[in-house]
This record gives structure tokens, C-alpha cells and sequence, in this order.
């Protein structure tokens, strides 16, 4: 059996540049490594850099070019909140334990921002305001409640009503919560910074490069790929995004799918501030602009994976973007320049799976499953570098791989 799942992840037109990787691998490691990463995509990349700058030789094996799977479908809004509102997590976990769990994203956010800055890569990063609209999960009434909550915690939202919001965001009249410290990105600008950084302290990059099988022995973790070779690492991550391990990664965790629009670049603002705006309902739309003045619509998800029905609702789902998301910010209808479908993954509390492996010591999984995969990214290699290095996060164990049972 393979290690990961093989998927089809995406298809039609991103609006990520997306050139042709001109790349040699080098000499295959002979000796053992600190850290070996089975995925070169965001969080791959994420957790090699902040792993490098700790000291560790890495190596890093994916079986396409990095940042080709499914960070390329990635629309990249960088937030803390989760899918799962924290009111709702309350009734499962309790306010204060719920609150934890979120202020520890918030912090990963924040340290990501202030890591781009310390690293200077260019990725078109920028802090945004952050707009959750009124849905069918949380009416007026749910989101003052979920303001007065993130508000307890700490949290920067503030409830604003429907007039409120739409004279000062130029929106259609929609009560909603307005928050800080969410930011922009180029996914894939940013996953091959990260990369760069991580080489330039020694990282090595295979690919294609398929990992087959792992087993734990008394000199570490010994990694087998597809092509007969092995590697003996200290420690193996398992970052392979949505192509999951599917032996190790609880079935909670589940995959469906979703949909993205992108207008011609320079298209004309239809609202101010460039905030990220999304809604509370389920599925939900969302929207923001880039750096090159596209506007990003995406959401309708479905409920499955399958890759040929996914992608034969691509075509209804653009006709739906365009209609629904001109709805969503005002205007005349959206006329896409690109759009794509991709596997999309979530969890039952919106949150990612980070932890060790059950029945291992030192086999980690970084699973981002959720809304906010840069996010969850940042955080993953927060909590695994701060155990490497011999200072366990408490907050470690509130995303564990097992929490679900």
C-alpha cells in the first residue's frame, strides 16, 4: 500500500503564475538526516525553513514539483478564524478550551506575518481586513454573540451592522464581523521563498521523488521510495496535503471538493479596503482581490472527492461564481479569466491535524486540513520545531491527529 493517497487534485486554470521548474536534484543522502519532510508544498516548505533555521539538515521528497499540488489551488486567505465558529466549539469544548485553540492560530498568523517580514520574500504579502458576513450558520443575532465571545478571548473582531458595513465597505448592506490581523498571499510565491531560504541553509529538494513506506527503528525513521532507495532520518514529517496518510490519518478528517473564479488582472475594485470577506454558511462564498488586481471568488463546495464528477460541475460552478459572487460584493456579474476545482480537505472543529503519529516516536503528521491551510502551516511548524528542540507547546495537544477518538 502507498504511503499517501494518489489524487488527482485539481484541474482547469489557476491564476497563480505557475513557471516551468528548472531544477536538478542532488546526490541522494547516503547519510542520515535530522528531518526528513514527505511533501514540498506549503507546509513542506514551512516546516523546512523554520527546521533549517534551527540547525537541522533536511531533506525534502514530493512526488511533483514543489508547490504544484494542491497550494497551487490555494486562494490564499491568510486568517485565524476557523470554519467551525467559536461558539459553536464552545458547546463541544467548553469557552475557555475553545478560545485556547483559537488563540493559538491567531498567534501562528501573526507569527507568519512577522516571519515573511524577518525573511523579506516577496510574495505579495499584505495585511487585510477580515469581513464575516451573515449566513445560514450565524444570523445577526449568532454573530453578536460570536463577536462578544472572540472579543473575551482576546480576540480583534467587532460586530458591525448591515448599514455600517456596507457604507463603509462600499458591500451590499449585510451585518457582519469585521477583524484584524489577516493578511494576502501568493501561495505559491511564498511556498518556493520559503523553499529558497531552506536550501540556502543546505536543504535538500527531490522530485519527483514518491515515499512508499516508513518504519521506525532504533537509528530513526527509515523512508523508502518508490525507486528502491532509502533515506534514515532523526525525525520524518508526513506534509503531503490533501494525498493523505490515510493509515495513520484518522477518518474524521475528510476530503471534499471546491471551486475558484479569478477576474483578468487589473479589473476594477467593487469594494474598498481590498478586505477578505467571506460568510457564515455552509458552503459558503468567499472573495478578496491580489496583488494584480484580480478579484477571487470560491466556495460551493460538495461534499465528495470523486476527480471526474468535480471537475464535470466545473463549468455550472464558474456560471454559479460569477452570478453569486457579483451578489456577494455587488456590482455586475463576474466574468471569469480563469477557474479551477480542486480537493479540498476539513474536520469536524475546522481545525488541522498536528501531532505524532500514534505508535511512534518520532514520525510527526502535519495535516492542514481546513479553511486556513497557510495558517494551519505556520502553526504546524510552530508546534513541531518548539518539541524538536526540547520545549514542548502545550497547545500541541489540542491538535492532535486523535482528538476525535
Amino acid at each position: 500500500m502507498a504511503l499517501t493517497e494518489q489524487l488527482d487534485l485539481r484541474s482547469g486554470s489557476v491564476c497563480w503564475p505557475e513557471e516551468a521548474v528548472d531544477y536538478v536534484s542532488p546526490a541522494f543522502p547516503r547519510e542520515p538526516v535530522d528531518t526528513a519532510i514527505v511533501g514540498a508544498g506549503i507546509m513542506g516548505a514551512m516546516l523546512a525553513e523554520r527546521l533549517t533555521g534551527m540547525g537541522h539538515s533536511v531533506a525534502l521528497f514530493d512526488r511533483r514539483p514543489p508547490a504544484r499540488g494542491s497550494t497551487a489551488a490555494s486562494t490564499a486567505l491568510v486568517m485565524w478564524s476557523a470554519d467551525t465558529p467559536l461558539t459553536t466549539l464552545a458547546e463541544t469544548h467548553g469557552p475557555s478550551q475553545a478560545a485556547r485553540r483559537w488563540q493559538r492560530v491567531h498567534v501562528a498568523a501573526l507569527e507568519l506575518a512577522d516571519r515573511v517580514k524577518a525573511l523579506g520574500l516577496s510574495c505579495g504579502w499584505a495585511a487585510r481586513p477580515e469581513i464575516y458576513l451573515a449566513g445560514d450558520v450565524l444570523d445577526e443575532r449568532g454573530l453578536i454573540k460570536e463577536a462578544e465571545a472572540r472579543q473575551a478571548a482576546g480576540l480583534p473582531s467587532l460586530f458591525l451592522d448591515a448599514e455600517t458595513l456596507g457604507t463603509r465597505f462600499d458591500l451590499p448592506p449585510r451585518p457582519g464581523l469585521l477583524c484584524d490581523h489577516s493578511f494576502e498571499v501568493d501561495p505559491v510565491a511564498l511556498t518556493t521563498g520559503l523553499l529558497d531560504q531552506a536550501q540556502s541553509r543546505g536543504a535538500s529538494l527531490y522530485f519527483p521523488a514518491d515515499v512508499v513506506s516508513v518504519a521506525e527503528g532504533p537509528g530513526g525513521v527509515r523512508l523508502t521510495l518508490a525507486d528502491g532507495n532509502h533515506v534514515l532520518a532523526r525525525n520524518a514529517i508526513l506534509a503531503s496535503g490533501y494525498e493523505a496518510p490515510r493509515q495513520f490519518l484518522p477518518p474524521a478528517f475528510t476530503l471534499g471538493s471546491s471551486y475558484v473564479i479569478a477576474t483578468r488582472p487589473d479589473s476594477p475594485p467593487r469594494w474598498r479596503e481590498r478586505a477578505m470577506i467571506w460568510e457564515a454558511s455552509d458552503p459558503y462564498l468567499y472573495a478578496r482581490a491580489t496583488a494584480d488586481g484580480r478579484l477571487i471568488v470560491g466556495g460551493a463546495d460538495e461534499e465528495f472527492a470523486d476527480p471526474v464528477k468535480r471537475d464535470a460541475m466545473l463549468a455550472r460552478k464558474q456560471r454559479f461564481l460569477e452570478t453569486h459572487g457579483a451578489g456577494l460584493v455587488g456590482g455586475a456579474p463576474l466574468v471569469a479569466d480563469c477557474a479551477w476545482s480542486a480537493t479540498f480537505g476539513g474536520s469536524p472543529d475546522g481545525l488541522p491535524a498536528i501531532g505524532r503519529v500514534r505508535g511512534f516516536d518520532n514520525l510527526w503528521l502535519t495535516s492542514g486540513f481546513g479553511g486556513n491551510g497557510v495558517t494551519f502551516a505556520s502553526l504546524a511548524a510552530s508546534l513541531v520545531c518548539a518539541e524538536m528542540s526540547g520545549l514542548p507547546d502545550p497547545d500541541l495537544e489540542c491538535f492532535s491527529p486523535y482528538r476525535f477518538g
